[in-house]
């Protein structure tokens, strides 16, 4: 590697760069989505999208699965693959079913496309070495 583009306080590989992915997108989305749904179950139980047409409390409990219990999985690095399926599916549907694959303007599904490119990119890849899932 050019050693000007090398920084020796920053250790070589990929595994730093998968530790600061998982902490900053699944904290992310446990902390702005998966929260919200807990705290405001009962509000939002009454007008939560059924897109798959399986009920609207149910819907909103596989969310709250999806965006808490995997987010901090995802965060730990604890069955990060399966973790980060579990999400990609939750938010692969948010954007193609609610936000109807629409990136730019109001109501966009921005945010779920880069959640889902996040995740996908997790499943293929791995938790990396600072991870529970690395110290097996």
């Amino acid at each position: 590697m050019n050693s000007f583009v090398r920084l020796g306080f920053i250790p070589p590989g990929y595994d730093l760069g998968l530790l600061v992915l998982r902490v900053c997108f699944g904290f992310s989305l446990f902390w702005c989505h998966g929260l919200s749904k807990i705290t405001n179950f009962a509000t939002m139980s009454q007008h939560f999208a059924d897109p798959l047409h399986i009920g609207v409390r149910i819907s909103l409990m596989l969310a709250i699965f999806a965006e808490s219990f995997c987010a901090l999985l995802v965060v730990l690095g604890l069955a990060t693959r399966w973790a980060a399926v579990v999400i990609a599916i939750d938010v692969g549907v948010a954007f193609s079913l609610i936000h109807k694959f629409h990136l730019t303007g109001p109501g966009s599904g921005e945010i779920a496309f880069l959640y889902l490119t996040v995740m996908v990119v997790l499943f293929l890849s791995g938790a990396g070495r600072y991870s529970v899932d690395g110290r097996a």
